[in-house]
């Protein structure tokens, strides 16, 4: 799992946080093509893979040409995004959207994999917050699990075999996700901020991640285990015309979400 890429807290925009859920049975291949299409595009052994910035020498077009294969590698060996998105202007602090998106993230692949019959593990690309809270809160998500659901005061992640840290550069698979998440935010970023000269590229990115998203079945929309607005209740109209906005953009890119965006409570 990744935090968002860019944490300027700008008025208007989303702040993402997200994961991808990669099958251990084809880890190996994934890597190695990761491994091969870098030494394909000529980029240098001790470059760290991120959305940005490139590797030194390399050409817009080259990077951008290596980065959107990345995204093609991915789609091919199955790769599933889930993702969690909160108004800047509705979260409390960038911390704790980020430990937020942690127990929605680790809650939705878990129940993920309680559909796939399956175990996992959770890789998560270290970031420091104040007073380093990220590490207890780990300590709670293997030792407890989710607190203060409405239909539970607490549920163990059973699927879920360990939390660990990661970074990019100790593997590809943080490169990857970097480079999806990135995609993603300067999409939506497009469409929040109005860059209209973006929108070509936006839509390009979008289509590229559409299969990335994880769907019970290809064809289905997105569900929220794939794709979380939060919150459920958006209460202020111009946060709700926001949220609305956002499932409109990225329903005509066609990724289709599941969830409703609602001023009322629902179960």
């Amino acid at each position: 799992m990744h935090p968002d890429p860019n944490l300027e807290e700008r008025a208007g925009d989303f702040l993402i946080y997200g994961g991808l859920i990669i099958d251990g049975s084809t880890a190996k291949e994934f890597s190695a093509a990761i491994d091969e299409l870098r030494t394909r595009h000529g980029v240098p052994r001790d470059y760290r893979l991120k959305f940005n910035p490139g590797p030194e020498g390399f050409t817009h077009e080259q990077f951008i040409a290596l980065k959107q294969e990345v995204l093609e590698t991915a789609a091919r060996f199955g790769t599933r995004l889930v993702v969690y998105t909160i108004l800047h202007d509705i979260a409390v602090d960038s911390d704790t959207a980020r430990r937020n998106g942690i127990n929605t993230v680790c809650y939705h692949f878990d129940c993920i994999l309680n559909r796939l019959g399956g175990a996992g593990l959770v890789l998560i690309d270290r970031f420091n917050d104040e007073g380093n809270a990220i590490d207890a809160h780990l300590r709670d998500k293997f030792t407890v699990g989710i607190t203060g659901l409405p239909y539970s005061a607490e549920m163990r992640l059973a699927n879920i075999t360990g939390f660990h840290y990661s970074a990019i550069g100790q593997s590809h698979f943080p490169s990857v996700v970097d480079v999806a998440l990135g995609s993603l935010r300067l999409a939506i970023n497009a469409h929040t901020r109005e860059t209209t000269g973006l929108l070509a590229t936006a839509n390009t990115l979008l289509g590229l991640l559409s299969p990335m998203f994880w769907r019970q079945n290809d064809n289905d929309p997105v569900p929220e285990l794939g794709f979380q607005f939060s919150p459920k209740t958006i209460k202020a109209p111009k946060y709700k015309a926001k949220y609305q906005g956002l499932k409109d953009f990225l329903a005509e890119a066609g990724i289709v979400t599941y969830q409703e965006i609602t001023d009322q409570r629902t179960y």
